[in-house]
């Protein structure tokens, strides 16, 4: 009897990016490779489809250098992100959701919103 060991490809692709990040070069590459490394980590563990994407795609080296193209002296986050989920699958785009909380405040909220909170979509401004 054979025994399978499956690895979702959520911890694969966590393992990749892991062991690739060592391999970043560039001083531009370097600077936003931890943030968006994170960023990338997170989407691995939100989105199998999107873990098999980075399984099957270019090496996180290879990630950063597609962020850092075109970049002269300033990228925001935001961008960055953007840029990196679309080195592994190009027709995706990421939606982006602060919160401000008050401890104290008042406010109109979602239902799942904690208490004194509220939610400000970016894209509204985009």
């Amino acid at each position: 009897m054979a025994i399978l060991n499956f690895v979702s490809y959520k911890d694969q692709a966590v393992q990749k990016i892991t062991a690739e990040q060592k391999q970043v070069s560039g001083q531009k590459e370097k600077a936003m490779s931890d943030a968006v490394f994170q960023v990338v980590h997170d989407f691995c563990l939100q989105s199998e489809s999107f873990a098999k994407a980075v399984v099957d795609g270019g090496t996180f080296a290879d990630c950063m250098k597609a962020v850092a193209k075109g970049v002269s002296n300033h990228i925001s986050d935001l961008d960055a992100y953007k840029k990196a989920v679309k080195f592994y699958l190009p027709k995706a785009d990421i939606r982006v959701q602060m919160s401000i909380i008050q401890p104290d405040a008042e406010v109109s909220k979602p239902e799942d919103a904690p208490a004194g909170s509220f939610t400000l979509d970016l894209m509204d401004f985009m």
